[in-house]
């Protein structure tokens, strides 16, 4: 399978996750619902891409990546199909838990295909790619399902998504597997996981993408109250530090060449991905954007860093090294979109900052530490 083939089922998987973020506000109004029973759409799918990638992992270890992914991204792709059709809210909230289901197979086949199938600089580079291609999922995601509601409709969109997820999947070669010689039971892959450096560096990403989560989810609020920022239009321009960060995460491969390891990288831009946390907590406009794109860049340049470095050092199968990240991952995310929420809304911006910068510390703590605890092992 060409990168660049995955490169585009990436892109439009990740379509999947993110277009109803910006339609929240029209499924409220026309299912009548609160705003947070309209969130929890979003809710759904994240829960089970928590907890079902690691379980999925264990699945892949044993069969073709690349089968898994045409099947998942053909089940995505009815999915989508009902979604339009739902009658009602309940159905909606049943379809996106299905979709969080689904989605973590297709995530794990692919960074499993990409784990198995390149080593040393080429996984790094398409690694990264990768990394790229689900960066430009979550933001053209959300653009163009708000773009099709304005011009057309929402259901529009979501019918493009299905049509191009079945042809993707039809078009993935039927590759052979490499088989595991030895069979494992699952204890025993997970045995494999459970050394300081890989777990120590799972954390750090599980306290990565607790931040990014909460600042994300967070920001209309804090742009609203804090910047006097109502417009939607404005709102959305700001998110626009969101891609400019991501490009920043393509200099990653160049950064490693000119560092001493990964590791090293790893704790340099933790130590700047604190340093913005701390600069968010200003009240002029201009220095609060500009952090925010600092932050974003570093949030993509750690995971562009960290995705290739665990399986480097994991000694288990692809499929259940990647499980495990993203697993964490998406922990990190689900705690991170509602825990802060409670800091900010009994005591303020500053004091939501503050949590964040302390998570990021313990990141940057364990990232330290996992260095130390891995440099027997790995040149970084």
């Amino acid at each position: 399978m060409r990168i660049s083939h995955l490169l585009l089922c990436s892109l439009f998987i990740f379509f999947v996750l993110y277009a109803p973020q910006p339609l929240l506000g029209l499924f409220a109004s026309q299912f009548k619902v609160t705003p947070a029973n309209a969130g929890s759409l979003m809710t759904a799918t994240m829960l089970p891409l928590a907890i079902a990638p690691l379980v999925y992992g264990l699945l892949l270890a044993k069969h073709n990546p690349l089968t898994i992914l045409r099947y998942a991204m053909l089940m995505l792709a009815l999915s989508c199909i009902v979604f339009t059709t739902a009658p009602s809210f309940e159905l909606l909230l049943l379809l996106r838990f299905i979709q969080g289901l689904i989605l973590p197979a297709a995530l794990t086949a692919m960074t499993t295909y990409i784990g198995s199938t390149y080593k040393a600089d080429q996984l790094q580079h398409n690694m990264t790619l990768y990394i790229g291609s689900t960066i430009a999922g979550g933001y053209f995601g959300r653009v163009l399902a708000a773009v099709f509601t304005d011009l057309w409709s929402w259901q529009i969109f979501y019918y493009v998504i299905a049509v191009a997820l079945t042809l993707l999947a039809l078009a993935i070669p039927k590759g052979r597997h490499e088989t595991i010689t030895q069979v494992l039971s699952p204890l025993s892959y997970l045995k494999q996981l459970a050394t300081a450096p890989i777990l120590k560096l799972y954390s750090a990403v599980f306290c990565m993408f607790f931040c990014f989560a909460a600042l994300l989810n967070y920001l209309p609020f804090i742009l609203q109250d804090t910047f006097l920022i109502t417009n939607t239009r404005d709102i959305g321009l700001v998110y626009s530090g969101y891609l400019i960060g991501a490009l920043a995460s393509i200099a990653t491969p160049w950064l490693l060449k000119h560092s001493p390891g990964a590791w090293h990288l790893l704790s340099t831009v933790f130590i700047f991905y604190c340093g913005t946390i701390l600069i968010l907590m200003s009240n002029q406009l201009i220095i609060f954007l500009l952090a925010f794109t600092g932050f974003c860049a570093a949030m993509f340049m750690i995971h562009a860093t960290a995705a290739p470095l665990v399986n480097k050092i994991s000694n288990a199968p692809p499929s259940v090294t990647n499980g495990g990240y993203v697993s964490f991952y998406y922990s990190g995310g689900a705690l991170g979109s509602f825990l802060p929420g409670l800091v900010y809304q009994h005591y303020g911006h500053v004091a939501f900052m503050a949590a964040l910068l302390l998570v990021c510390l313990c990141g940057l703590t364990l990232v330290l530490s996992g260095y130390l605890a891995g440099k027997k092992t790995t040149l970084g």
